[in-house]
């Protein structure tokens, strides 16, 4: 087997992209989604206790304070380590974001791809309005 077809055993469309030691998934699509599900229900229940503790909060300023934790905690852990880390794809041990990110590559190549507008992107994302929200709570 030669070194093309080497790079073209990638699920990702465009088949002739080019990702040089690409390594599959590890972690299915349940192995990703639990553990990402359990971690949210688990700090928006954290944040709708705690902010019950304080009368003046109305119920929907307690669910925007949640909304807002999850959405900043999103931004910043999971696309800061898109960001910040270029070659995701080559992770070769089951590495929880880097198995996120290649599963969420499946639907949108680019990226898997790494193009200049999706990493700025998400690189502000997780630098400004990650921590924006975080504020907000």
């Amino acid at each position: 087997m030669g070194v093309a077809a080497a790079e073209q055993q990638h699920p990702y469309v465009p088949r002739d992209l080019h990702l040089p030691d690409y390594v599959p998934c590890f972690l299915s699509q349940r192995d990703i989604l639990l553990p990402y599900l359990a971690a949210s229900l688990l700090l928006v229940a954290l944040i709708w206790l705690l902010s019950g503790r304080c009368s003046k909060i109305t119920k929907t300023d307690r669910l925007l304070m949640c909304w807002w934790a999850f959405t900043g905690l999103t931004h910043i852990i999971l696309e800061g380590y898109f960001a910040f880390t270029p070659e995701f794809y080559k992770e070769k041990t089951p590495h929880y974001l880097a198995e996120v990110w290649k599963e969420y590559s499946k639907g949108d190549s680019r990226y898997v791809g790494r193009d200049a507008a999706v990493v700025t992107v998400e690189g502000i994302t997780a630098a400004i309005e990650g921590p924006a929200c975080l504020l907000a709570v």
